[in-house]
């Protein structure tokens, strides 16, 4: 057999893109709460209100690091705006049916996250909402009674926003103690029904979406820098705190990766190649390998960076580094220093158009052998356990006229990735613990805040606009998956 016995297939979610009940029994807003919806032409926008002018505006969610409101102003929700997160796939109501409908496919595990700002509203309070714990501990339970594993990431993209309001997020040293004190409230809490856990999703997408990703309201590259190093020792005392809590605890890190080539052969193309993985690299060097490199130090010396850090902080990344490395990875990008050569990438994409490969509607190019490079790479970088976390295909779903959703596009992308995992696993040795793929709910695109951009098995009946009713319905890939679960990932026909 390709994949070991007790290999962890299921799917992934975020609770930002899921949950709903943004406002419901106790929980506070999160910086997802304040981002409207938009499409591939369009950009999501961060929404602002000025508490002593009443000025009002927008920001648009751009990927670097300009502010997100002017100053003096703070990201607010605004009357007559539609916010995807807040009814999202609506999970808070719909748990029971969705996990039965996880457990029917014969998914091992569920990756999802919780909302910090629905066990601590403020990010900052004393106590936390009691009711928030016990959603949770319900869903929990349910995925138990069904002998699913939960994989449990602690900060996915929903930093509560009074944290992001006053203290700048994750550039401020403050954030840890918060961090930890959540992080010791769920370990806790949940003893004995969690055993997987993540600390800060896609931790590398500070430098591209600091306010996504850590809450910035001022993400110049200094805060940046000092948001990132603060999530570094978060994650390092989160370690330690799950492992003298329960010392079988599995803590992981989650890095988002996509497999960097060079245009041509031209020496300077490769550089730049090797230069941009270095860059990605670079968070789990530290993360789950517990050193920062050299190169990272450097950049940091040229741009006049001074992180506000502490000698203990370099001891506790080296003694508590992550229990295994787990990565997002949809596709492959292309590098090059030729420019007036090269056709431009698609949405959210780095650098320019691979010649070589077909790309999704959203521009994203669809790479048989992504997986297995990026397999072989982080193996050979970090000698830890490996899961893949996210991978899928954000593709158009049309309800045909027999009332089903033939998504042969979905099936032919999974085949071709999971094929690329299983030969990492036979022929490179990686040492693999499972694969949740990614959206297995239909749910609220976080690039583009679509439901229109769907990866889900299983479809939500949910417009753009919020419309809909929520029904939920299986599609051709939901029976497809529940063979390849069933064996093991051996046979991936669609027959």
């Amino acid at each position: 057999m390709s994949f070991k016995k007790e290999f962890l297939w299921g799917g992934a979610t975020a609770a930002n893109q899921i949950e709903g009940a943004y406002n419901e029994d106790g929980k506070g807003l999160s910086t997802a709460d304040v981002i409207t919806a938009g499409t591939y032409e369009t950009p999501r926008h961060i929404t602002w209100k000025n508490p002593k002018t009443e000025e009002t505006g927008y920001s648009e969610l751009t990927f670097g690091g300009t502010r997100v409101a002017p100053e003096g102003a703070q990201p607010a929700i605004l009357d007559g705006e539609y916010y995807p997160s807040h009814i999202a796939s609506d999970f808070y109501h719909h748990y029971k049916e969705d996990i039965a409908l996880m457990a029917e496919m014969g998914f091992k595990t569920y990756r999802m996250s919780i909302n910090w700002s629905r066990i601590f509203p403020n990010g900052d309070d004393t106590k936390p909402n009691e009711a928030g714990l016990e959603f949770y501990d319900h869903v929990f339970d349910e995925l138990n009674k069904n002998g699913i594993e939960p994989l449990v990431t602690l900060s996915h993209y929903e930093t509560p926003l009074n944290l992001a309001i006053k203290y700048n997020g994750w550039a401020s040293r403050e954030l840890i103690d918060f961090y930890v004190n959540y992080a010791r409230t769920v370990f806790n809490r949940y003893n004995g029904k969690v055993k997987y856990w993540l600390t800060f999703n896609e931790i590398n997408c500070m430098d591209m979406m600091p306010f996504v990703a850590g809450g910035l309201v001022d993400g110049s590259l200094q805060n940046r820098a000092q948001g990132t190093h603060n999530q570094f020792v978060a994650s390092a005392l989160t370690v330690k705190l799950g492992h003298e809590i329960n010392p079988d605890f599995q803590i992981g890190q989650m890095l988002a990766y996509s497999q960097i080539y060079a245009l041509t052969a031209d020496p300077a193309d490769q550089l730049k190649a090797i230069q941009q993985m270095d860059d990605t690299l670079f968070y789990s060097d530290v993360q789950t390998g517990g050193h920062y490199p050299n190169s990272r130090l450097k950049m940091y010396e040229r741009e006049g960076v001074k992180l506000d850090d502490r000698p203990e902080d370099y001891e506790l990344l080296a003694k508590y580094p992550a229990d295994f490395l787990s990565f997002s990875c949809y596709t492959s990008n292309v590098v090059t220093t030729h420019n007036d050569q090269a056709e431009d990438a698609g949405n959210l994409q780095v650098g320019v158009k691979n010649p070589y490969l077909k790309a999704s509607s959203w521009g994203w190019a669809t790479d048989p052998y992504v997986l297995r490079i990026a397999l072989k790479t982080l193996t050979n970088r970090y000698h830890k356990p490996l899961w893949i976390v996210e991978n899928g295909l954000g593709a158009v779903d049309e309800i045909a006229e027999d009332g089903k959703i033939h998504d042969d596009y979905r099936i032919e992308y999974l085949q071709e990735n999971i094929k690329s995992m299983r030969d990492a696993v036979t022929i490179d040795g990686a040492d693999l613990m499972g694969y949740t793929s990614w959206g297995c709910i239909d749910l609220v695109s976080a690039g583009t805040g679509e439901m229109k951009k769907r990866y889900g098995y299983i479809y939500v009946d949910r417009d753009n606009d919020g419309s809909g009713t929520l029904n939920r319905s299986r599609k051709d890939s939901f029976y497809w998956y529940k063979k390849v679960i069933r064996t093991n990932g051996e046979d991936l026909s669609k027959d």
